[in-house]
């Protein structure tokens, strides 16, 4: 065997034989002693009276004693039970391997397709892109929807949200943008939803062509650890391609379950609640998450788009109202627009791209600002226009928007399946404005 793969092999095993002791459990947190531990450092409980195994981070130390929550759930381990240091700490392996394969936060497959070849180690938790060192964007990142490439143009390292509320087209639309990209490299968080919805995604979304696209999945019944650690550990896989100088796409779904997973473990950790109920740790964590995302000179880039639950489609959520502070942008998805029968169902109106007019030309701006004037005047007089109380020839521009509607409402339309070109989408809305 070669040297580097025997050396690779050997480190990833703990062959310590210290070991510490259960003395406590409780539903989300272990109580321990007899290690010398650090917070944040993993360790592998381990069942004197079955062949139950599980692995936990150091969230607190009281003296003597350390608090471990663990990745998986409790049932079954006791008292007495050892706990052993992790020599690994929070790395994952990663490497090209994992490309059109399904894989839990720890990079196990679950696909059913087989071991993945372990290359080099990658550490979950890692410090965001120094600011000195993030590239200027400068170059257009097409996602092939048009509503997103014509009002809400995205550039290569932007970090963008999608915000709706339940049933609205979240997933729809995130199906849209990982095939109607083309950047090389595409990362899919599942991170805290429905079970069902994984090979769902796959098949309708993706339609079952995991080409060059690595998906990270911890779904709903998994531990509100394993939850968290999900998405850092999917941002650690976009970033092994970055620093390989690929342009990645990273794509999560969401971070409203991502925060949830933190609240309850800084809840049972006795952190105070605050606004509905989340504890400061909730907030402090997403800029660590999406901070991590941009792009780094002589690197590659990732750019991100985090989808965000407001329920209710209250837009005064906490999660979301941090998220937009944040992000480069936000991408707000109506019910709304729903009814009308308009899909992807984008509300141009209030949403917004911070780097969009750094990135197109002077053409593309005019016809874009336009098309939003020409909209804006037709949801204000929308009433007016349908009673027949408004009489054509009071208003010049009204009267453009009037004709205008039908082909602009087709323009804000798009198949799921269908992909377009961002030089024919600028064509199109330019010709349609003039």
């Amino acid at each position: 065997m070669p040297f580097k793969s025997l050396k690779t092999k050997l480190s990833s095993q703990n062959y310590s034989i210290s070991f510490g002791e259960v003395i406590k459990i409780n539903a989300n947190v272990i109580t321990a002693k007899g290690l010398h531990v650090s917070i944040g450092d993993m360790v592998r409980i381990v069942s004197s009276s079955s062949d139950l195994e599980t692995t936990g981070m150091v969230t607190e130390i009281d003296g003597a004693l350390f608090y471990i929550t663990p990745f998986s759930f409790v049932e079954g381990f006791c008292s007495k039970d050892k706990v052993y240091q992790n020599s690994n700490g929070m790395n994952i392996p990663v490497s090209e391997g994992v490309l059109g394969r399904v894989v839990d936060p720890f990079m196990k497959p679950i696909d059913g397709k087989g071991k993945i070849k372990i290359e080099h180690f990658s550490p979950i938790i890692k410090a965001p892109i120094e600011a000195m060192k993030r590239g200027m964007i400068n170059e257009v990142f097409s996602v092939g929807v048009k509503t997103i490439d014509g009002f809400l143009t995205c550039g290569k390292g932007q970090k963008l949200g999608i915000f709706a509320g339940s049933g609205v087209g979240k997933s729809t639309l995130m199906g849209m943008i990982v095939r109607g990209s083309l950047a090389p490299i595409k990362v899919v968080a599942l991170i805290g939803e429905r079970g069902r919805e994984v090979p769902e995604f796959i098949e309708k979304n993706l339609g079952g062509n995991l080409e060059n696209t690595v998906i990270v999945v911890a779904t709903s019944d998994d531990s509100p650890l394993m939850r968290k650690y999900g998405a850092f550990s999917a941002m650690s896989v976009a970033e092994y391609f970055k620093d390989k100088g690929h342009d990645v796409l990273f794509i999560m779904d969401s971070i409203t379950r991502f925060a949830m997973a933190q609240r309850e473990i800084g809840l049972a950790l006795g952190e105070p609640p605050t606004s509905k109920g989340y504890p400061p740790s909730s907030l402090t964590l997403l800029p660590q998450l999406m901070e991590r995302a941009g792009k780094e000179e002589g690197k590659g880039s990732i750019t991100a788009f985090f989808t965000v639950l407001t329920e209710g489609d209250d837009m005064s959520d906490p999660i979301a109202d941090q998220s937009r502070s944040i992000l480069d942008g936000h991408i707000i998805l109506s019910r709304e627009l729903t009814d009308f029968g308009i899909y992807p169902p984008i509300n141009i109106l209030n949403s917004a791209s911070r780097v969009m007019t750094d990135i197109i030309d002077e053409e593309h701006f005019k016809a874009a600002i336009k098309f939003r004037r020409l909209y804006t005047l037709l949801r204000e007089n929308e009433t007016l226009i349908r009673i027949g109380a408004y009489t054509k020839g009071t208003d010049r521009e009204l009267d453009e928007a009037i004709n205008k509607k039908e082909p602009m409402e087709a323009f804000m339309s798009q198949k799921a399946t269908k992909q377009n070109d961002f030089k024919a989408t600028v064509e199109e809305l330019i010709d349609l404005m003039k």
